[in-house]
């Protein structure tokens, strides 16, 4: 077991807590038992005075002084003092230089005298020390005849034989408490033990937890409020990292594709380019109709990887920070604004504007424009340029406004609507290339309304048309 684990831990502060206890209640038990000792002895001593009566420690008083010996079955092994009504003394006990008596104890003789009759018998009693240094306990009790006060007594013994026997009992405690030691040594080891599985079974679950297992769970009713509270949290944060690293792993997931299909759409304009350069070389370039032909095709395709490489740049800002400069303004004036520019690359397709009156929303114009103009070209690749229809409209909706650009063109499958707003994903190849399209038009919409704190969604039914819904929400009053 080591040193530094929380069962050992426990069980030493459980040990120490249980010392502590037992010294403290070792020293007022020996305090209490002194005192008990003290006032045993001092009632063994006063009974013994009051068992003789008043004249007769007048009789014993007047012997000693006669040349007569005290009776050695009295009081053995004290020193005594007797003061008679007129105030001399007497010492009538054994005369051993260690139990010589003290001098007498002025107070606890005013004291006496001064109690009321009714307070005689209680127990009044001193420690002090004789002229040699020996602690005595001093007991004094007035005795009394049938004449009144007959005298002072006082007794005075060696307390050491009191306290020896409060040593020996301290010393039967301190075996006991050591006993007691070792008897909660042996119970809190278990005890502790049972305790702190709950804990354990946690530590061995994260123990076993890594990158590859983090769907794995700790039980969350063990039984102990603050085991199942750490298990709750440790779900949490197990559930938080499981999904940071899936997001990572599906980052990179995109990443690789994003690479992936970033080199193909630059390389085949690249290749194009290689290609006519190829045929120039070979003697195209002494052909004018050729000549022609071949630069017109390079300047579409440069075109076209430029406006890959600038789509690209602006994912990229996108994604990390975009500089957005969003101002208090109306929707609809903008799409008023650009009523113009659509409706000339609509050419012959009908454009129908319905726009209702709306709050204002804090938007970035150009960038709000960017997302119209990206989602009104896709209406214009999947409609017939006659009978083609787009609608452009604004209605207030729960949450903020709302803006939709729906067409009545080819419509999209619903296999391919989940990933309609993936980075070059087109529905048809051969429509977006006719078009100059890069496949990241719907992806850079979706980035601009999503900074902007809103959705893009799509609905659409193939053969009937498509319809794309951009929601922001609006400027609150005050703000």
């Amino acid at each position: 077991m080591r040193m530094n684990s929380l069962r050992s831990q426990l069980l030493i502060r459980s040990l120490l807590l249980l010392l502590a206890i037992l010294v403290g209640v070792g020293v007022v038990q020996y305090l209490f038992m002194e005192r008990f000792l003290y006032r045993n002895k001092a009632d063994a001593i006063r009974r013994q005075i009051l068992s003789v009566p008043g004249d007769v420690w007048q009789r014993f008083s007047e012997g000693m002084r006669r040349g007569r010996e005290f009776p050695v079955f009295i009081l053995s092994s004290s020193s005594v003092v007797y003061r008679d009504p007129d105030g001399n003394l007497t010492e009538i006990g054994p005369d051993a230089d260690e139990d010589a008596a003290p001098k007498l104890n002025e107070e606890l003789l005013k004291e006496t005298l001064a109690s009321p009759e009714r307070e005689r018998g209680r127990i009044s009693y001193r420690i002090s020390k004789n002229e040699r240094g020996v602690e005595q306990l001093v007991v004094m009790q007035a005795v009394r005849s049938f004449g009144g006060m007959s005298g002072i007594v006082q007794v005075s013994t060696n307390t050491g034989p009191i306290k020896a026997d409060a040593y020996r009992q301290l010393a039967l405690y301190s075996g006991i408490a050591v006993l007691a030691l070792m008897l909660g040594w042996l119970l809190f080891r278990p005890v502790i033990k049972r305790t702190l599985i709950p804990l354990h079974r946690v530590t061995r679950t994260l123990e076993r937890i890594d990158a590859g297992s983090l769907g794995e769970r700790l039980p969350s009713k063990q039984g102990q409020a603050e085991i199942d509270l750490l298990a709750a949290s440790t779900n949490r944060m197990l559930e938080r990292l499981e999904q940071s690293f899936r997001s990572e792993q599906e980052g990179k997931e995109r990443m690789r594709r994003f690479v992936a299909d970033a080199s193909h759409e630059l390389r085949t304009p690249l290749t194009s380019i290689h290609g006519f350069l190829e045929i120039l070389l070979r003697g195209a370039a002494s052909h004018p109709e050729q000549l022609e032909q071949a630069l017109r095709s390079m300047h579409g395709e440069s075109k076209r990887m430029g406006k890959l490489v600038q789509d690209l740049l602006l994912l990229a800002k996108l994604d990390r920070n975009p500089e957005l400069h969003p101002d208090v303004t109306d929707l609809n004036g903008i799409l008023r604004e650009m009523e113009p520019h659509l409706r000339l690359l609509a050419e012959d397709r009908q454009v129908i504007f319905e726009l209702r009156t709306l709050p204002p929303a804090k938007l970035d114009s150009d960038k709000i424009k960017q997302v119209l103009l990206n989602l009104f070209q896709n209406a214009v690749q999947h409609t017939d340029p006659a009978r083609g229809e787009i609608r452009v409209s604004t209605e207030i909706a729960a949450g903020g406004i709302a803006w939709s650009v729906g067409d009545n063109g080819s419509g999209i499958p619903a296999g391919h609507l989940p990933r309609l707003f993936d980075r070059f994903y087109r529905v048809d190849e051969s429509r977006a290339r006719a078009y100059g399209g890069t496949g990241l038009g719907l992806s850079i919409s979706k980035a601009i309304v999503e900074w902007h704190g809103g959705t893009l969604t799509a609905r659409s039914e193939p053969g009937r048309g498509s319809r794309f819904t951009v929601l922001l929400p609006v400027e609150e009053p005050g703000v």
